[in-house]
């Protein structure tokens, strides 16, 4: 009798990219007086660059002061147990050019949360990696 033995795989970052264009919701991680910090935002992608809006606080704070932050999207099936999950590091900054705003459809993005998210923040994608876990 053979197990259904899950499998891990680590994706490509072409797979990656392609999995991330599929979701509009995803987790920004930044570090908060030495602690991780990881709230949900709404997002579009930018020339491969995850933007999304925000109001004052943490993600708007290591925006301003251009921190290294991570981000995070996944679709998980629990039933299941499979799912994939792919994550982008690098640099948070507060965008101001047009050129980017124009191109990001921010009118598009649709905010779950209610508040107001004057401000524009870009994570470059600098490093992006992803895993699958699947059953045979």
């Amino acid at each position: 009798m053979t197990a259904n033995v899950p499998v891990i795989r680590f994706l490509d970052e072409e797979r990656c990219r392609a999995l991330l264009a599929t979701a509009s919701v995803g987790r920004v991680a930044a570090v908060v007086n030495g602690v991780p910090h990881v709230v949900p935002v709404n997002f579009v992608l930018v020339d491969g660059d995850v933007v999304f809006r925000s109001g004052s606080g943490t993600k708007l704070h290591a925006a301003l002061q251009e921190q290294p932050v991570s981000f995070e999207v996944d679709r998980i099936d629990e039933a299941t147990q499979t799912g994939w999950s792919v994550l982008v590091s690098g640099t948070a900054s507060v965008v101001s050019e047009p050129d980017v705003l124009g191109r990001a459809e921010l009118g598009s993005l649709e905010m779950w949360a209610p508040g107001t998210r004057d401000e524009v923040v870009r994570v470059r994608s600098d490093l992006v990696s992803g895993r699958e876990i699947s059953r045979p």
